[in-house]
């Protein structure tokens, strides 16, 4: 798990960017530049490029996300950069097959020789479940069985039967082999136990909280580490931010995170790393700047204090 012991270490804090690298009103962005930012990220240091996994627009959940099919997304920006992490922010395992998810997973891992992170999760948006012949109230099931088929489907000729998914028999086999663990992160609970979560992910990937609640939560994974038996696993998490062209604003709230001068933000992350967090998935969404211009500042003004 190379790529993904350069975002996750122990006591450290570092950097990623969620697609759109765009700042935008409305549900659907523009996708404009977006190969140029990815690259410029690299060269400043961020250390992952997120990808959402949106099958539907919901006009009422209001983000449509990068639009595109997250692993075609993948492979195109692979393609645009050379080593920096490909992780997805999340995979809605429910509502994709998990031999299609495994047949990805390994395509993307060779070709990237080992770039992909995978972030878990089973859908924020319960209008889409209908669309798949899914029932939304075997959400956490639906997780936990594509979770395993998944795993089992890491072997040679698995032997695997689902509930929901089908079963291999142990005769057929999945092709290309990747034969390294592919780090998969569950985002929020996902219909699990922390207990759960601790146990069988490789990592936790939570949503933004003020510091007191992120006192509370760093407590709670701990403590489930501790009962499941397990050392350390990184704790990653999402942050809309704002940067005005003046460095000294302070900062004020925003959706999931807040607008203020890098000063700011410099500070907060710190804050962040000292309560254990060990990376955040920047958005700049709701950005009055435009992308590129905040991209470039948290390149020369904060990433070089978390190095």
């Amino acid at each position: 798990m190379g790529v993904f012991n350069k975002i996750a270490k122990k006591n450290k804090l570092t950097l990623g960017l969620v697609f759109p690298l765009e700042a935008y009103s409305g549900s659907i962005a523009k996708m404009e530049n977006q190969e140029y930012l990815a690259k410029r990220a690299e060269e400043l240091g961020f250390k992952a490029l997120w990808f959402r996994d949106v099958p539907f627009n919901d006009p009422s959940f209001g983000d449509a996300g990068q639009l595109f099919d997250p692993w075609i997304y993948m492979t195109h920006l692979m393609n645009h950069t050379k080593k920096i992490a490909l992780a997805t922010g999340s995979i809605i395992l429910p509502l994709r097959h998990p031999v299609h998810t495994t047949k990805s997973i390994n395509s993307l891992q060779v070709l990237s020789e080992g770039r992909l992170v995978l972030g878990i999760a089973s859908g924020d948006r319960p209008i889409e479940y209908p669309a798949f012949n899914q029932q939304l109230e075997n959400k956490s099931e639906l997780f936990r069985d594509s979770f395993f088929y998944i795993k089992k489907l890491e072997g040679d000729f698995p032997n695997y039967a689902s509930k929901f998914f089908g079963k291999t028999n142990g005769v057929i086999d999945i092709l290309p082999k990747y034969n390294k663990k592919t780090p998969m992160l569950v985002t929020g609970h996902s219909g699990q136990s922390l207990e759960w979560i601790a146990e069988h992910s490789d990592g936790w990937l939570y949503y933004p909280r003020d510091f007191n609640t992120l006192q509370l939560v760093m407590k709670q994974w701990s403590a489930a580490l501790s009962i499941v038996e397990k050392k350390w696993k990184p704790f990653m998490q999402s942050l809309y931010v704002d940067l005005t062209v003046n460095s000294e604003v302070k900062p004020t709230p925003i959706h999931l995170g807040f607008k203020s001068g890098s000063a700011y933000l410099n500070s907060h992350l710190k804050i962040l790393e000292s309560h254990g967090v060990n990376h955040v998935v920047l958005n700049l969404k709701y950005g009055s700047r435009p992308a590129e211009e905040m991209i470039e500042e948290i390149g020369a003004k904060i990433i070089p204090n978390f190095s």
